[in-house]
């Protein structure tokens, strides 16, 4: 039996780790300019983890396999160890990991802690239970004003706008995202209810909004398309409903869309979710 524990071990571990080689699961192409940043810091954690995950099998595999029960008369031994190596692998381990941490946390900061560059295009999110709501400038550029006292559902006024501020009259509201291709894209989150997360794993780029907090945080796309929006925050009875689509679109498609009048927008963003597929492993 400790032979047979020792090859089921090592077997198990060698189907883990043959997932990983073969990428058959493994993250859809990315469409975004720091989605490189991110794949590599999450293949080298994953090449070290896996590592030493093969090593630990191993080595319980060996040890099952080399002190199995001999039936009657095999005497047990204990031994204290060795301090000396005990501190060594600790100390290795905490290098190791602590440096991948390190290392993660500045991709992430990258991201987070710089703002985005001059010239980016602003979208403000709206998240509620159970729908995104995407407040587009208008032709202007210049946000009209908002107050969560306007806020009225049953008018389809999901964010509050201020109908009487002179610079929301060209303002647009949608449940879709438009983005400009290989322009930097400012999201500024806010959060109607309880967390909702933003998550469209092409991009690899995922953030919480919170309730009572302005988050701002920045990217670029740089492949046209439409991609898949989801909540990835556990927000409710009616979660699996909170999804809806990003449209990375080309600059002078992007430009004139924007340029539209609420209800001409309306048609023209269903006009181009017919226009984009999404990918096809989606499908």
């Amino acid at each position: 039996m400790g032979r047979a524990l020792a090859v089921i071990i090592w077997i198990l571990t060698l189907g883990s780790v043959s997932l990983f080689f073969v990428k058959k699961w493994w993250f859809p192409e990315a469409i975004s300019s720091h989605a490189a940043a991110l794949d590599r810091q999450f293949l080298l954690t994953i090449i070290v983890v896996g590592i030493a995950f093969t090593a630990a099998q191993v080595g319980l595999g060996y040890m099952v396999w080399k002190y199995r029960d001999r039936g009657e008369g095999t005497r047990a031994v204990y031994s204290h160890g060795s301090n000396r190596l005990e501190v060594v692998w600790t100390i290795m381990t905490a290098v190791i990991f602590i440096g991948l941490a390190v290392m993660g946390q500045s991709v992430w900061a990258s991201l987070h802690f710089n703002k985005a560059p001059a010239g980016a295009f602003q979208v403000e999110v709206v998240a509620q239970q159970f729908q995104w709501n995407f407040h587009y400038a208008g032709k202007d550029g210049v946000f009209g004003r908002t107050d969560p006292n306007l806020i009225d559902d049953s008018a389809l006024n999901y964010i509050g706008l201020d109908q009487t501020d002179p610079n929301a009259k060209d303002d647009v509201t949608h449940s879709v995202i438009a983005v400009p291709a290989g322009r930097p894209v400012e999201l500024i989150l806010r959060s109607r209810d309880v967390i909702h997360d933003f998550w469209v794993p092409q991009l690899r780029f995922k953030q919480d909004l919170v309730p009572g907090m302005m988050i701002r945080v920045h990217f670029t796309a740089n492949r046209p398309g439409k991609y898949e929006l989801a909540c990835a925050e556990l927000c409710g009875q009616f979660h699996f409903r909170m999804r809806s689509f990003m449209l990375v679109l080309p600059a002078d498609e992007h430009q004139a869309l924007m340029a539209l009048p609420q209800d001409q927008f309306q048609t023209r963003v269903t006009e181009l979710l017919a226009k984009y597929q999404l990918p096809t492993y989606q499908q």
